[in-house]
């Protein structure tokens, strides 16, 4: 009875083991075509050595018919300047990747490009090749770049500036902080461009000089080291370009300053007059004076979590400006314009004097019902001047400018504003 048993056992125990693997996978060499969520896969812009963000495409599987996949590969092999892990494998070559009718999976990509010579974009292509044929196209604009960051055994918090050899024909990547030293004058001109990584800044010293000479057409640019989807236009991604004490004979005109924590940062004695520009997406205050002299002439500044604050007083003017405030990535807490003759430092309240806040032909407003706030400390001066034909949100002259459409950054004035002719000239 037990070898009868036995037999019967050795008999049923092959179709036994069948019964327990997966069954009813076609491979994809039996024409099962696959669905991409994207045809191709492109990264806008790659500074070379410096590795992009994740991106991620799903791949369908919208049959009645489960699929193996025999291989998922790069078709440039080794020297493809992409790497991708499919679903959680990160081989070069993988697999059996198995997807059950109607069911799906997940490739992630990113893009490293090596330097080169070029001095404009360059496009990058390999693509994504399956076991049945099928290709999902990767394409990557590269840039090469000048690179500013801080060394190992670096003794100094930031790294100095070149301002003497600085290349205008290639734009430049600030990893870390940097600072134009003590005599020394930065110019930047029509096309130069300045991306900025987190944390990094640039500090204009105390007698040093930023000039900057952008057209209309062609503005210098500060803005973040990520473009990717909504990091485009996400603030708080690095700090400000920071003019420190002192610092005197400053201009910029004709630039965007953009998705940083502060756009620009004046302190107690800095200089700065800043032109035709415009200053965007900032997680604190497009423009901080603090003791500083500031003079706007034509800016438009949008989406900061207030627009303008002085503090500890100083000497403001602006003529021809839009301070516009449609704020949407936290909750509000604070008028779009602070205006400010003191400073709580360490518990301890500083005052100064604020000579001067004049704002002519501006347009102040947003979402609050009272777009400017001030604060006053007794024994200091405290001067400004809101009704210089300016409409300000809440104050003297407070009709709605009409801007065209300010929650798709379009800050031109409909037919018929009662702003004509006032604030940002586009």
């Amino acid at each position: 009875m037990r070898k009868l048993l036995y037999i019967l056992l050795l008999g049923v125990m092959p179709w036994f083991s069948v019964g327990c693997e997966k069954e009813g996978f076609v491979t994809d060499d039996g024409g099962v075509k696959l669905a991409f969520s994207t045809d191709t896969l492109t990264f806008d812009t790659v500074f070379t050595t410096i590795g992009t963000t994740t991106r991620m495409v799903t791949v369908y599987n919208r049959t009645s018919e489960n699929l193996r996949l025999s291989t998922v590969t790069l078709a440039g092999g080794t020297a493809s300047r992409f790497r991708m892990n499919v679903d959680g494998d990160t081989s070069l070559t993988v697999r059996n990747i198995e997807i059950e009718a109607g069911d799906s999976i997940f490739i992630f990509v990113q893009a490293n490009i090596n330097p080169s010579d070029a001095t404009t974009p360059f496009l990058v292509e390999d693509a994504i090749v399956f076991g049945n044929g099928q290709r999902l196209v990767l394409t990557a604009w590269g840039r090469n770049a000048v690179y500013h960051r801080l060394l190992p055994g670096d003794s100094t918090w930031y790294t100095p500036v070149d301002c003497e050899n600085w290349d205008h024909t290639r734009p430049h990547v600030f990893l870390d902080p940097a600072a134009v030293l003590d005599g020394h004058t930065l110019t930047l001109y029509n096309g130069d461009e300045l991306y900025f990584g987190d944390g990094a800044l640039l500090v204009v010293d105390s007698n040093a000089h930023l000039r900057v000479q952008g057209t209309e057409e062609q503005p210098v640019l500060f803005t973040s080291l990520r473009h990717d989807g909504w990091y485009d236009f996400l603030p708080g991604q690095w700090q400000t370009l920071w003019f420190y004490n002192y610092s005197t004979g400053n201009v910029i005109d004709h630039a965007v300053v953009e998705n940083g924590t502060g756009g620009i940062r004046c302190y107690p004695g800095s200089q700065l007059t800043v032109t035709n520009s415009v200053i965007r997406n900032m997680s604190d205050c497009g423009i901080v004076g603090q003791g500083a002299t500031v003079t706007g002439r034509n800016l438009l500044v949008y989406d900061c979590l207030a627009d303008f604050t002085a503090l500890m007083g100083g000497s403001y003017d602006f003529r021809q400006c839009t301070f516009a405030n449609y704020w949407t990535y936290t909750a509000r807490k604070i008028e779009n314009i602070v205006l400010s003759n003191n400073l709580i430092v360490d518990g301890e309240v500083l005052g100064g004097n604020l000579l001067k806040a004049d704002f002519r032909d501006c347009i102040i407003w947003g979402t609050y019902q009272k777009e400017v706030l001030l604060s006053e400390l007794e024994g200091f001066v405290m001067n400004y001047n809101l009704d210089l034909h300016s409409i300000v949100k809440g104050g003297e002259w407070s009709e709605d400018p009409q801007f065209t459409d300010p929650y798709e950054d379009d800050y031109t004035l409909k037919e018929g504003s009662p702003a004509e002719g006032i604030g940002y000239q586009f």
